[in-house]
């Protein structure tokens, strides 16, 4: 069953979502991922069968505490540059992109019985780097450049579409439009620095009421994302009316910066109980959040504590 025409996750409860995917499969799993492309596994039947166990962790969290799942599908990096660079053609991304949200399907159908609801997210990534983005686009541009990916996972079973690791305003409204010509439901996750500010340098605040602004409201709920708890907290003090936007967040296990992270040639697991004990933390300021996931070098170990400590406190 669908959800595109009303997401279960804005009517409150927990929803789970999973960690960590690309760090995962490339420290823990020891699988070379061209530009980082998790999406490149579905090319062949054994690259599909991991994901279909990677998800499986997560959805027997969402099992034991009776809560809905966010299903991310694997396409962060599917979008027209970096399919370019790995050497994809525009038919071969298109039909790679139908095929993460089959999986998809897949994965919901083989859980529904004992998760529900399950809703189905095409991944949206940005155009340049997640950390350190090097050329800008106007809001225009990136509607232009998004709709392609975007404008896929309309015409599948997918309930919404979230970007994730935004890194400056114009890039989030340009992807809420696509969205929003294309009728499917999204969210907006931004990433910032050990400041709380975005690599733009924006307040996370003001990117927040800008792309509402320059959207109607578009997005269904906004996100954090691939940043460690202790690098936002701070900004999140306030009682503005934009911290009732967020929705979800997805940390990273470590608190070293984006440039630090970059450079890391072993992976920084963290302390998983020391990060479910700062979501919990969080709780009181952020009213609306219920979907709880991890980024970089978090895995189910991770997500499973912050969720089990989220719903004692």
């Amino acid at each position: 069953m669908g959800h595109r025409d009303h997401l279960p996750q804005l009517d409150g409860g927990l929803f789970v979502t999973d960690g960590g995917l690309e760090t995962t499969l490339v420290f823990h799993d020891g699988i070379d991922l061209p530009e980082f492309a998790a999406f490149d596994l579905l090319k062949d039947e054994a690259g599909t069968e991991r994901l279909r166990e990677y998800y499986d962790d997560y959805l027997a969290i969402a099992r034991e505490h009776d809560a809905g799942f966010v299903l991310e599908a694997p396409t962060w990096r599917a979008n027209p540059r970096w399919a370019a660079a790995i050497g994809y053609t525009e038919e071969q991304l298109d039909d790679l992109n139908r095929k993460a949200i089959a999986l998809a399907e897949e994965v919901r159908t083989r859980h529904e019985d004992a998760v529900a609801p399950i809703v189905i997210s095409g991944c949206v990534g940005p155009q340049d780097d997640g950390y350190d983005p090097s050329a800008f686009m106007s809001a225009a541009e990136a509607q232009g450049y998004h709709a392609t990916q975007v404008a896929t996972f309309a015409d599948t079973a997918a309930d919404m579409a979230t970007a994730i690791t935004m890194t400056y305003a114009e890039e989030a409204v340009g992807v809420a439009r696509a969205a929003t010509d294309a009728g499917l439901p999204v969210a907006i996750s931004f990433t910032v620095e050990t400041d709380g500010r975005l690599p733009s340098g924006q307040a996370l605040g003001e990117a927040i009421e800008q792309t509402d602004a320059e959207t109607g409201d578009a997005p269904a709920y906004y996100m954090i994302n691939c940043a460690h708890p202790s690098h936002f907290d701070g900004v999140l003090e306030a009682r503005e009316p934009w911290l009732e936007r967020i929705g979800g967040l997805r940390a990273n296990a470590s608190t070293m910066s984006h440039a630090e992270l970059d450079e890391a040639e072993k992976l920084d697991e963290g302390n998983p109980a020391d990060l479910g004990a700062r979501h919990a933390a969080l709780r009181a300021r952020l009213p609306r959040l219920n979907v709880l996931g991890g980024c970089c070098g978090t895995d189910h170990r991770h997500v499973s504590e912050i969720c089990a400590q989220w719903v004692a406190r």
